[in-house]
């Protein structure tokens, strides 16, 4: 009988509001917004009212939590710092995670700009893919045809 085997370091993403990231509960990150809509989302993340002279829990804190998905750990040891060392306010974590985003899917981000302003160009390469797929199928399409008898 097969054993279960389970990834014990396997976790739900969070989304904006701590819930599992979800489009449907539009609590998600659209890193391919421009960047004031893109700062304006993660802006929105819910954090608690924690004063910002006060130390934070970095460990229930949504912002703290999609940053560490991100970040190195030498990263993620930083902002843990500045959330226990107090005078760090949520707005310093989220521009924080706003800046990661922007530099760790730079290219993406750039190439998703050019192809959607260049959409002619986009039809054309899934024309030339469309293409290649149709050979491969075409052959596969024979052979069945051949072996069922229809040809």
């Amino acid at each position: 009988i097969p054993e279960a085997k389970i990834q014990e370091d396997s976790m739900l993403i969070p989304g904006t509001n701590g819930g599992k990231m979800s489009k449907s509960a539009n609590n998600v990150i659209n890193i391919f917004l421009d960047d004031k809509a893109l700062r304006k989302q993660i802006m929105s993340i819910e954090t608690d009212s924690t004063p910002l002279e006060d130390p934070k829990n970095p460990e229930t804190c949504n912002a703290f939590a999609i940053y560490k998905l991100l970040a190195s750990e030498s990263e993620i040891e930083i902002m843990k710092a500045n959330y226990l060392g107090g005078n760090y306010g949520y707005g310093h974590a989220k521009q924080a995670l706003f800046e990661l985003i922007i530099e760790k899917f730079k290219t993406e981000r750039e190439k998703y700009n050019y192809y959607m302003n260049n959409l002619p160009e986009v039809d054309a390469l899934l024309k030339v893919g469309a293409e290649k797929a149709a050979l491969v199928a075409n052959g596969v399409l024979g052979r069945v045809r051949e072996k069922l008898g229809f040809e």
